[in-house]
């Protein structure tokens, strides 16, 4: 699929088209964070921040315990969820979250444990992956987890809240982090062998990436929130650096400038940004299963607007905003196996499946 690779200054709200299909599939979370489908109508398991579990089937809920320890303190919690490829056959589930850590902060952890079938709690439970360092500061842990077609894991982390440590080899903040499935280096990382570098990190310069999500082609695509303004989509290159805070398209809260501007030479430019912010959460880029009309669109969820952007995959460019009372405070988009798209609403505690 051929891209085009541009900046786009979003001046004015994209049009509101008409309702699709919205189901309630769940309610009655308790700030929902991510969701994860299980494959042969197993159900789906949502993650909630102050550390559980739900796992949802057809006319039934039920919490699922084993989980290690959450700081649940401002943006921190239990947050993603990855079910991968060969679930059926290895029952594993990894899931993102802010570990305690002894100087009593906490820091973006990867963790993994094995759900049976029918099971009420993870068993073999491990922490795999942990960001050197953490803070303790409650701000921009990220996380989404992505399974690569190269069977890694792609793990994006927020700077937590200090802007420079983004720029920084010697720390994980702010980056896209790429481990094999137990948690271990590849050897083909780009900075194995750098000195001063971590080699855990697969590219830098992010600030809170809450987005993350392959295309049809395998490319792995990550989304940020900016400031004020300057949220961003970008397309994920081993050992780019993606500028923050040294380059944005948005000002502090403040509204004083931001670093240097908005281009600097070594750095890569967004594909797409929007300006004002929408407070992106969640990525889905559909693969046309029963939607050929959505094929290769970017989903977005919107904390800030209270709704869903869609994001031509081709020209990058903003088609529409769905916001309905269902989109409330999106936290999550993901694509199910039958081609619809669930998300999950912060606000009304509730998990939606969504068909054009």
């Amino acid at each position: 699929m051929r891209r085009i690779f541009t900046c786009f200054f979003l001046m004015s709200a994209a049009p509101i088209a008409a309702a699709p299909q919205i189901k309630l599939v769940a309610s009655g979370l308790d700030s929902p964070w991510s969701i994860g489908h299980l494959p042969d109508g197993e159900g789906v398991l949502v993650t909630l921040k102050s550390g559980s579990i739900v796992w949802i089937t057809e006319g039934a809920a039920r919490a699922v315990g084993g989980l290690p320890k959450v700081v649940a303190k401002g943006q921190g919690g239990l947050l993603d969820i990855m079910i991968p490829r060969d679930f059926a056959k290895t029952r594993q589930v990894y899931f993102s979250y802010a570990r305690p850590q002894r100087s009593g902060g906490a820091g973006t952890a990867l963790g993994r444990g094995v759900l049976d079938k029918g099971a009420s709690s993870l068993r073999s439970v491990e922490t795999l992956f942990e960001m050197k360092p953490g803070n303790s500061g409650g701000r921009h842990f990220g996380s989404r987890i992505v399974e690569g077609r190269d069977e890694l894991i792609y793990l994006t982390m927020g700077e937590r809240g200090d802007d420079m440590a983004a720029q920084d080899l010697s720390r994980h903040n702010g980056s896209v982090v790429r481990l094999t499935r137990d948690g271990k280096v590849p050897d083909d990382n780009p900075f194995v062998g750098v000195a001063g570098a971590l080699p855990e990190i697969y590219s830098y310069g992010h600030r809170n990436p809450q987005g993350a999500a392959l295309d049809g082609s395998g490319q792995l695509w990550v989304h940020e929130h900016g400031a004020q303004g300057g949220d961003e989509i970008n397309r994920i290159i081993a050992g780019a650096n993606y500028g923050w805070p040294v380059i944005s398209y948005g000002r502090h809260y403040s509204g004083a400038k931001i670093g240097e501007g908005t281009a600097k030479e070594g750095m890569q430019q967004p594909t797409f940004y929007w300006d004002p912010s929408i407070a992106p959460s969640g990525l889905a880029i559909h693969s046309g299963t029963n939607a050929p009309e959505w094929k290769g669109d970017f989903f977005i969820g919107s904390l800030k607007f209270d709704m869903i952007s869609r994001v031509d995959g081709d020209t990058m460019q903003e088609l529409e905003r769905i916001k309905t009372p269902e989109t409330l405070r999106v936290r999550d988009v993901e694509e199910g196996p039958d081609g619809a798209l669930w998300f999950l609403s912060e606000i009304n505690g509730a998990l939606y499946r969504m068909t054009p």
